[in-house]
């Protein structure tokens, strides 16, 4: 008899389980939004800080912050991913005709260097350490992050789609080349904002977790009168 309860018991709660598993998999009319714990920040947002560092580097002439944003850059191996926005003149807004105006790219860690190396000057034993950094190049490298290169001419947008798992962490970077300003708004499947950013910059991060596994969609507005290269980077 108390074998049959404890199976009973056993089985009305693995239907309790789930039939629960069943109900959350099938509601998604919510928001697609769970918080990332504090300093949970994963390889993306490692590679968000670097860029700020370096563009606070460059703007104070301070040799040793520029090393460090490219010492961190050096150190995440990043993949190119093939990824295709849908691209079209943003509504009112200004357009430029001109595709080749602005820089061809971001900085990477090698333009990192080379700008830690002309701020460093004649100063022997700060080049000496700037070398010393650039030997060591990839040696340690965490993988993982993919990016996608685009170049938006000014007055257009890109939108991109995006699928991350649920209940993982998620992390998208738009990183410019500093030539426009650049606008992000991110939502979830069912038009709601999941990060939404119109500050004067072209370094966006958005972090979030996903309750569920889903699309995510990625609008960049170019807002200034230049093309801006920037990339899209996730995780």
């Amino acid at each position: 008899m108390f074998r049959n309860r404890m199976a009973l018991a056993l089985a009305t709660s693995a239907l309790v389980v789930l039939g629960s598993a069943a109900t959350a998999e099938e509601d998604r009319s919510g928001t697609n939004f769970g918080q990332v714990a504090e300093g949970a920040g994963g390889a993306v947002a490692t590679l968000a800080m670097a860029q700020d560092l370096y563009a606070w580097g460059i703007a104070n002439d301070d040799a040793l912050s520029v090393l460090a944003a490219a010492r961190i850059m050096a150190s995440i191996d990043v993949s190119d991913a093939d990824r295709t926005p849908t691209t079209a003149p943003i509504e009112g807004a200004e357009t430029a005709e001109a595709a080749a105006e602005g820089a061809d790219a971001p900085p990477d860690a090698a333009a990192m260097f080379a700008a830690a190396r002309a701020l460093a000057g004649d100063d022997a034993e700060l080049l000496a350490m700037i070398d010393d950094a650039e030997a060591e190049g990839s040696r340690g490298r965490v993988g993982g992050p993919s990016r996608t290169l685009s170049r938006l001419r000014a007055g257009y947008y890109d939108i991109w789609e995006i699928a991350f798992y649920g209940g993982r962490p998620a992390e998208i970077w738009i990183a410019g080349d500093g030539d426009a300003n650049l606008d992000v708004v991110v939502t979830d499947e069912n038009g709601n904002i999941i990060c939404f950013d119109v500050s004067p910059s072209d370094n966006i991060l958005c972090s979030f977790q996903p309750i569920w596994t889903g699309n995510f969609y990625v609008r960049v507005d170019n807002m200034g009168r230049v093309r801006n290269s920037y990339y899209l980077v996730t995780n």
